[in-house]
């Protein structure tokens, strides 16, 4: 069984998604529809603007769907490869949901763009900039890093765990004072490291709670089609196919952790025993061979990953 996974934050990267859009006509069309629905050219800051506009996460979040999409449109256009005919299970880390969801047709591609420009401006005008921070903890257990973050002060603010991104490997998210104070409290009690992380809000923690106020508004208002594979969600870790849920399995998102360990285990434990991420980096493929290193793990992003992965399937 086969599993198809989308990326998020942090593997976007200049350039991503050129050489798709330079030789698919099916992956050139999403960038022009995702450039239509947001009445603005975020194809050329993709492929040739500056870091610093493609970190904003208004820019980011639509920009790493976009390229996911287009791995998607041109699988099924040039190579006649669907989703739901050579997989099981899709999920996404966290704004990856967003291009998981539209992958398989529970959202348009247009809708989802505009989705993912408010989501990313609500998370950025949730908590002023310098007042929250993220921090990935390198060495402990879930359970340590749980521990260790109730000898913080509570005085300080909020923080918690965002994403269990594998064993070894957790980030923690929430005020500036208490991230800081909570690395200092990791690092005593055996991590490796307590890595401060280059983002511009605390995403994944109650701080966020202005943000996901915002997208529960705008998914009120959203329709959803029934995907044609089941989404294996960030809050619950297991498959979700009743298109009903989605929009308050989104708004919990933006507040929630990333269960991204679980979720893994659990397509692990459905039979999943190949992952295929599609997009912008090879982060998830990474992560996979640390939590389930019986899954087959591979990323498609380019022109040339594509033609492979096509001629693998044939």
């Amino acid at each position: 069984m086969r599993a198809f996974v989308f990326p998020g934050q942090g593997s976007q990267k200049i350039g991503m998604g050129r050489d798709l859009a330079e030789t698919f006509p099916a992956a050139r069309d999403v960038f022009n529809e995702i450039d239509d629905a947001l009445g603005e050219k975020l194809s050329t800051l993709i492929f040739e603007g500056s870091d610093d506009d493609l970190r904003l996460t208004e820019n980011t979040q639509p920009a790493l769907m976009a390229v996911s999409l287009a791995v998607v449109r041109a699988l099924e256009a040039e190579f006649g490869i669907r989703l739901a005919d050579h997989g099981s299970f899709v999920a996404g880390h966290s704004l990856g949901e967003y291009a998981a969801l539209a992958a398989v047709g529970a959202l348009p591609v247009a809708d989802t763009a505009r989705l993912l420009r408010l989501r990313g401006r609500a998370m950025q005008s949730a908590v002023p900039v310098g007042e929250g921070a993220m921090a990935a903890v390198l060495g402990l257990s879930m359970e340590q890093v749980e521990a260790a973050l109730k000898d913080v002060d509570a005085g300080l603010g909020a923080c918690e765990v965002a994403n269990d991104n594998a064993e070894g490997q957790v980030v923690i998210s929430g005020a500036a004072a208490a991230v800081a104070a909570a690395g200092e409290a990791m690092k005593a009690a055996g991590a490796k490291r307590a890595l401060p992380l280059p983002v511009s809000a605390p995403f994944h923690c109650s701080m966020m709670q202005p943000a996901a106020d915002a997208m529960a508004e705008a998914l009120a208002g959203q329709a959803f089609a029934a995907p044609a594979l089941p989404v294996v969600t960030n809050v619950l870790a297991e498959a979700n196919s009743d298109p009903a849920r989605v929009g308050e399995l989104l708004v919990a998102q933006v507040t929630g952790r990333v269960r991204w360990r679980e979720s893994v285990a659990w397509m692990a434990g459905q039979s999943v025993t190949e992952l295929v991420e599609l997009g912008a980096g090879a982060v998830l493929a990474g992560l996979t061979k640390r939590i389930a290193p019986e899954v087959a793990a591979q990323s498609v992003g380019t022109a040339e990953g594509l033609r492979s992965f096509a001629e693998g399937l044939a």
